[in-house]
């Protein structure tokens, strides 16, 4: 009997799917970011609403309705930033060279060679053992055209002593990142967007935030060499890593330009 008036169309799966799907790659988009606690703050007080509306609070409900009504203008606002940053972590992640593009290889980018994973390798051990601070971004399939707008374009080919000239403490080039992209060094002297991540450690220096910033709305692995002690550090997806085997640095970068995600 209550079957006789619901009706469930092949159009209603279709939809169900297509709404799991698009939450779905949101959530992979802005997990770990400043970005995801927003969405669940306004998820939790929409669903509040609802809450409200299906107990039939008619005068919480006409409030939190109006509250929620002008309060998208509101977070426009105040979050503009936050807004900013995903978009272009959006279009990053599927746009590359001005093509969309949302089938990923497994295989290693177009454009990237072994020899020169190695030779950013070799330069990052050096400039480690030399205390030399840096900051190298390399590019997977986004494109760093935006971030290199204040700093400087060099396009040249990937070497050892070029990288290490760059970010030696006397350099004109070195404060800032180098930019890695199609098997070129694109651009040094590089501002990135320092990550809002409230929870950071106290020992991350400007470095390592803009590192964690970077790869926060970007789909980039950034290698980090602290000045203070030496050590070397990859951020990726938001996070972290140490590594407390330098040797193994080679290994992670190909297997970032390879993994498929």
């Amino acid at each position: 009997m209550i079957t006789s008036f619901i009706h469930i169309r092949l159009l209603d799966f279709l939809d169900i799917f297509l709404v799991a799907f698009l939450l779905y790659q949101l959530y992979r988009l802005i997990k770990g970011t400043a970005a995801m606690r927003i969405f669940v703050g306004i998820f939790l007080i929409y669903l509040t609403w609802l809450l409200v509306k299906a107990m039939k609070m008619e005068l919480l409900g006409s409030i939190m309705g109006q509250v929620i009504g002008v309060g998208m203008i509101a977070l426009i606002v105040v979050f503009q930033q936050e807004i900013r940053q995903f978009l272009l972590l959006l279009g990053n992640k599927y746009i590359k060279g001005g093509k969309f593009n949302i089938i990923r290889n497994s295989r290693l980018q177009a454009g990237y060679s072994s020899a020169n994973i190695d030779k950013i390798t070799q330069s990052v051990m050096e400039m480690a053992h030399t205390k030399t601070g840096a900051l190298i971004v390399i590019a997977r399939d986004a494109s760093l055209r935006t971030f290199a707008e204040h700093g400087e374009i060099l396009n040249a080919d990937i070497s050892i002593q070029l990288i290490k000239s760059i970010f030696y403490k006397d350099a004109p080039l070195h404060d800032g990142a180098v930019l890695i992209e199609d098997n070129k060094i694109y651009a040094a002297k590089c501002v990135l967007p320092i990550s809002s991540n409230p929870d950071l450690p106290a020992e991350y220096g400007l470095r390592h935030r803009s590192g964690l910033g970077m790869t926060e709305i970007t789909d980039t692995i950034v290698i980090i060499v602290s000045e203070q002690t030496g050590n070397i550090s990859v951020a990726r997806n938001g996070r972290i890593y140490k590594m407390t085997q330098p040797e193994r640095l080679s290994k992670v970068i190909i297997g970032f330009l390879k993994r498929n995600e």
